[in-house]
C-alpha cells in the first residue's frame, strides 16, 4: 500500500494511466476538480460565491473544472485568471472553454501591478477561495505573477488548494520563497511526500486524499511491471 510519493513518481503514475491504460487525461482533470468541489460543498451546502484562482497549467485546468462544476450547480462565480483562456492547450483550455460557454467573464490579469488587490476585490463576498495557481511541478523561487497573488493571497475567506498549495515543493514540503496558506488542501491519488511532512503543515492545512481514480498500481513499480508481463510487453 503506497501512503505517499514523490513528485517524479506521481509524474509516472499519470503518464502510466493516461499514455498505457489508456484513461485520458480530460478524464483526470474532471475527476480531480470534482474531488475539489465536492470537498467545497461538504463543507458548505448551500450555494454562495465561490473564486476560483486559475494558473496557465494543468493545475489551473482543474480549478477550471471545479469552477464549472459550481457555475452548474448554482454558485456564483468569479474566476481570476493569470492567462486568457485563448492561451490554455490541452485538457485545461477544453475545460476552460466550456466554462466560457456557459457565461463565465473571467478577470484576466496581464501585470504584476495590482495583481493582489483585483484578487482581494474578486473574493471580498466570496465564501470559498480555491487556490488552482501552481502544481506540483513548482520548484525554485516563485516570480511574477503568480508570486505577487501569493504574497498578497486574502487571509479570508475559506481557502482550498488544488493539489498542493500554490508555491509549496511537493518534494520537500519547504515554500519556494512564499507559499499559499490553505485551509484544506485535496492532492490527488496518492499523498505527496512533501505535504505530510511537519514543515507543511501550517501551509497545507487539513490534508485530503482524493480517489480521482488513478489505479494504485500505476504508482507500484513491481506491480506494476507484474502488469505488464500479463500483457506480454515486460
Amino acid at each position: 500500500m503506497i501512503s505517499s510519493v514523490t513528485v517524479a513518481q506521481m509524474r509516472e503514475a499519470d503518464r502510466r494511466c493516461i499514455e498505457e491504460l489508456g484513461i485520458p487525461g480530460a478524464v483526470l482533470m474532471h475527476n480531480a476538480g470534482a474531488a475539489v468541489f465536492g470537498e467545497i460543498t461538504r463543507r458548505f451546502p448551500r450555494p454562495a460565491a465561490i473564486t476560483v484562482v486559475c494558473g496557465k497549467g494543468n493545475n489551473g485546468g482543474d480549478g477550471w473544472v471545479t469552477a464549472r462544476l459550481a457555475m452548474l450547480a448554482g454558485w456564483d462565480v468569479t474566476v481570476v485568471s493569470t492567462v486568457s483562456p485563448d492561451a490554455l492547450i490541452g485538457d485545461a483550455a477544453t475545460f476552460a472553454r466550456v466554462c466560457l460557454r456557459l457565461g463565465c467573464a473571467p478577470v484576466v490579469l496581464d501585470t504584476v501591478e495590482n495583481a493582489a488587490g483585483t484578487l482581494h476585490d474578486a473574493a471580498r463576498n466570496s465564501i470559498v477561495v480555491v487556490d488552482a495557481l501552481l502544481g506540483t511541478g513548482t520548484e525554485g523561487e516563485v516570480r511574477g505573477l503568480p508570486r505577487a497573488l501569493i504574497d498578497g493571497w486574502p487571509a479570508e475567506p475559506f481557502t482550498v488548494a488544488v493539489d498542493v498549495p500554490s508555491g509549496l515543493n511537493a518534494d520537500t514540503g519547504e515554500p519556494c520563497g512564499a507559499a499559499v496558506r490553505a485551509s484544506v488542501t485535496v492532492t490527488f491519488a496518492f499523498a505527496k511526500i512533501g505535504l505530510v511532512r511537519p514543515a507543511a503543515r501550517k501551509w497545507v492545512g487539513e490534508l485530503v486524499v482524493a480517489d480521482i481514480e488513478i489505479p494504485a498500481v500505476c504508482a507500484d513499480n513491481g506491480a506494476w511491471e507484474s502488469l505488464k508481463k500479463r500483457w506480454g510487453r515486460a
